[in-house]
């Protein structure tokens, strides 16, 4: 598999990876009790990206798709309208005895009530980053899929790709020697203006606006925050920014890489001090999380994309990971990683064996999980440690101070008002699921 920045970079998101049916030895048809029933709910951008690499393989059966813009659902359903029926409120497909896995794809504000509620309903699902906006909900949306024993993926589609298993062998090899300091960043430049402003409009016809809103709190529409996931990272309340935005493709190769768990101390300093425009989540966040014998960083920078080894000068979406060791430091992006050695302290920079073998893409193993019941690389179970630093970080910037947390209780220590701020409270008639905490 090949990739390139631009196409990884655009939309806001990493680029599907796209694996053919006859690649995976699947070119006949599959008898129909081999087929997977495939629901999705919210078919925009990555969404639209998801359906298309799982309705490619010949033991797919798209059959339900929802969203709550008539215009999107219709446009999904026109590819499958032999097979699909749409719906405008998720939980009428939920309800359905005869889809197999879903495709979860709404705005962030979404993702746990919905996921939560899926696997309740007996659902696998691919869940699209971030997998939760709140500690709270990164925990529960776990234990929720291990309490129904539902197949889990989470949408960090890069965690596929080749050059980051190269990357998690190097590290793993000990070459690098003892790594102390990992620091990841995501930088562009969006100018004074960001992304603009938009007229007072009512909603377009056919968009349920209220169903849209859902758990988030009410305001009126605005076409902005409406049209695709990169103008929604603008909007504190619905993503919480460009953090969660992002950083779950590039801190997960670290995780990976090094096996971390959860940090144990989180603190995140920041603001939105450049950008003037309808939105208000941060354009400016500096992160550290400590670990057991090591220390991560990310930057996000909205407003200056000088990105030290990846480019600097044009405004540009720059990313990179830095692990520094004491024979050598590795830094890598999505496509391309260099080794550059601590003098002659690196003493053999020859690239370790392959040992990693190759993922099939993210969606098919996904897929393949529904069949074997055998958890995929990017389940829950590996990905609420990426999910809960980034909520940590976020409830960090918002207190202002520090987050200590107890991995073995799962508890915020010694801070109550903290404890508090890490449940969500959703706007009636929706409500957080506590039970699964």
């Amino acid at each position: 598999m090949k990739y390139t920045r631009r196409s990884l970079l655009q939309a806001g998101v990493a680029a599907p990876v796209v694996v053919p049916a006859a690649a995976l030895g699947r070119g006949g048809q599959p008898a129909p009790s081999d087929r997977i029933n495939l629901g999705i709910i919210g078919v925009n951008g990555m969404g639209r990206g998801n359906l298309a690499n799982c309705a490619r393989h010949d033991d797919v059966v798209v059959t339900a798709i929802c969203d709550v813009s008539t215009e999107r659902r219709e446009k999904a359903l026109e590819l499958h309208k032999n097979t699909a029926k749409g719906y405008n409120d998720y939980r009428e497909l939920l309800a359905r005895n005869d889809i197999d896995g879903v495709i979860i794809a709404p705005p962030p504000h979404w993702h746990a009530l919905i996921a939560i509620d899926a696997v309740k309903a007996g659902k696998d699902i691919y869940l699209q980053k971030p997998m939760t906006l709140y500690p709270d909900e990164t925990l529960a949306v776990r234990n929720a899929v291990n309490r129904h024993k539902r197949i889990s993926q989470i949408g960090t589609q890069i965690h596929a790709s080749s050059n980051y298993r190269r990357v998690v062998e190097w590290v793993r090899s000990g070459k690098l020697g003892k790594i102390s300091v990992v620091r990841t960043f995501n930088v562009m430049n969006q100018g004074p203006n960001g992304i603009g402003r938009a007229p007072q409009q009512p909603p377009p016809q056919g968009l349920d606006w209220e169903m849209w809103l859902g758990p988030g709190p009410s305001r009126p529409f605005n076409a902005l925050l409406y049209s695709d996931s990169y103008n929604h990272c603008s909007f504190w309340d619905y993503t919480r920014g460009w953090t969660p935005g992002m950083a779950p493709h590039i801190i997960d190769l670290p995780i990976w890489a090094l096996d971390l768990g959860v940090p144990e101390v989180t603190n995140c300093m920041g603001g939105r001090f450049s950008i003037q425009d309808d939105g208000d989540a941060p354009d400016t966040q500096e992160i550290t999380w400590h670990y057991p014998g090591l220390t991560m960083t990310w930057m996000i920078n909205c407003a200056n994309s000088f990105a030290f080894d990846f480019g600097r000068g044009k405004p540009a979406r720059r990313l990179g990971i830095y692990f520094h060791g004491v024979n050598g430091t590795l830094f890598t992006d999505y496509g391309k990683h260099e080794i550059v050695a601590e003098g002659d302290l690196l003493k053999d920079p020859a690239p370790p064996p392959e040992s990693i073998p190759p993922s099939p893409g993210h969606e098919r193993e996904w897929l393949d999980s529904i069949k074997s019941r055998k958890e995929p690389s990017c389940s829950v179970n590996y990905h609420y440690k990426v999910d809960l630093a980034l909520t940590l970080a976020n409830l960090s910037y918002q207190l202002g101070r520090s987050v200590r947390f107890d991995a073995k209780a799962e508890k915020i220590v010694g801070d109550k008002q903290a404890a508090k701020l890490a449940r969500p409270v959703y706007r009636r008639p929706w409500k957080f699921p506590a039970e699964y905490l």
